[in-house]
């Protein structure tokens, strides 16, 4: 290593990060075709980038990315449960990318390293939550001078950023990747799913077969988690406070009520909604002797946890990793993973099949704001059409699947008004 500085857990688990990188590598398939053409175009060349993401292995592959198309990366994590310590360590011992997360930090040391990120005096921000672009734009404004975009990951980043462009406070435009279709399509419903459902069951070791799970939220992820938690024998409930949303969650097979009524009969609760108490104390106050709640939205503002401990009987205790066990009005009540990601704080996250997509997303994002990013206003852009519909052809094409073209006859047929019946 060249002097570059860092925050990692430990930099002897670079090799084991390296194998793990690698391993997510093989599933990632379109962020290496567009990694090779970064190699060779160099369209990056020089801009400094300060990303807050998720640092797990997928990640690491978006960083090398970047890093071939010429840019100067620093990474922190965007959640203090999520940073896979043996990919940071490999970050910096092999690929010389200065990184601060560790697994498990305390928020103090989250916000250090946010800090850290923005010293690097960035040009493009990439944020999973938006953290990083909040705290420039509050406490670090002398900074906004010298960036030129941004790219958001997620529903809920999005949902600040666009209240933010709202109220006139956003000093930069950000392409909005989560609204990308190769992302909420692909990334939200089905790496959502499966990775919540295998965080649940890696911290608890239930059968998912004949509980009853109650999903907040009929969103993409929700979608996802509703899917895959009725797949694994679950008889899940919805709620919703959108009445589109909730008529088509009754329309895909599934019951759904208020919160207050799901409370009283629910197993297992899984939160994905963006919005803060989405479980609330006079909720729990209800739920049975042993419910299990979760969330998988991106904060751990969901569950009123401040509100659990006040009424707890006493202070959590840790039962198995990732479960705490609250007593509340003589019941017992589990909360996993401190509220926050339950698939990246048990599990590790999406599939890096999805993630490919999600990431692809990210790269070419940064490489159009280089060119695109003076002639836009400060607000929040979707993804050019084009370049989200060559991520789906090159994710086919990697998958070995084809499919028609039109005719030119057809093509015509469908740009004009002429021809009828």
């Amino acid at each position: 290593m060249s002097g570059i500085e860092y925050d990692v857990a430990d930099l002897g688990l670079a090799d084991q990060g390296r194998h793990r990188m690698e391993w997510a590598a093989r599933e990632m398939p379109v962020l290496k075709l567009i990694r090779e053409r970064f190699e060779q175009e160099r369209p990056l060349d020089g801009l400094r980038i300060s990303a807050c993401l998720h640092v797990t292995s997928e990640t690491a592959n978006l960083a090398r990315t970047l890093q071939a198309g010429g840019a100067d990366v620093v990474l922190a994590a965007s959640n203090p449960l999520s940073t896979q310590d043996d990919v940071a360590a490999c970050l910096v011992s092999h690929f010389e990318i200065p990184v601060y997360a560790i697994k498990g930090e305390d928020n103090d040391t989250y916000w250090q390293h946010i800090k850290a990120a923005l010293a690097h005096k960035p040009e493009i921000t990439m944020d999973d939550g938006a953290d990083l672009l909040s705290e420039l734009h509050k406490n670090h404004t002398d900074l906004l001078d010298t960036v030129v975009a941004g790219t958001e990951e997620t529903t809920t980043g999005v949902i600040r950023l666009r209240a933010m462009a709202k109220d006139g406070a956003l000093k930069y435009p950000v392409i909005a990747v989560n609204d990308s279709m190769t992302k909420h399509l692909f990334d939200n419903r089905y790496g959502t799913g499966q990775s919540t459902m295998d965080g649940i069951v890696r911290a608890t070791n239930i059968l998912i077969a004949g509980k009853t799970v109650v999903v907040a939220g009929y969103g993409w992820c929700s979608r996802g988690i509703a899917m895959r938690a009725k797949g694994m024998g679950g008889n899940v409930i919805v709620t919703e406070v959108d009445p589109l949303k909730a008529l088509e969650a009754v329309m895909d097979g599934f019951r759904v009520m208020p919160m207050r009524e799901a409370a009283e009969v629910g197993d297992i609760f899984v939160t994905a909604t963006g919005d803060i108490d989405v479980i609330d104390t006079h909720h729990m106050e209800i739920m049975k002797d042993g419910a299990i709640v979760c969330n998988s939205g991106h904060f751990n503002v969901e569950i009123n946890l401040k509100g659990l401990a006040e009424m707890a009987e006493g202070p959590p205790v840790e039962v198995r990793p990732f479960v705490e066990q609250y007593v509340v009005k003589g019941k017992k009540l589990h909360i996993l993973g401190e509220g926050r990601l339950i698939n990246l704080a048990a599990a590790e996250g999406h599939p890096a099949s999805v993630m490919d997509m999600s990431f692809a997303n990210q790269a070419l994002a940064s490489e159009y704001m280089v060119s695109h990013a003076k002639e836009l206003d400060n607000n929040v852009y979707t993804i050019p059409q084009d370049v989200d519909m060559e991520i789906a052809r090159l994710k086919l094409a990697a998958m070995g699947v084809q499919i028609d073209t039109l005719t030119d006859a057809q093509a015509n047929y469908l740009s004009q008004w002429q021809e009828g019946t």
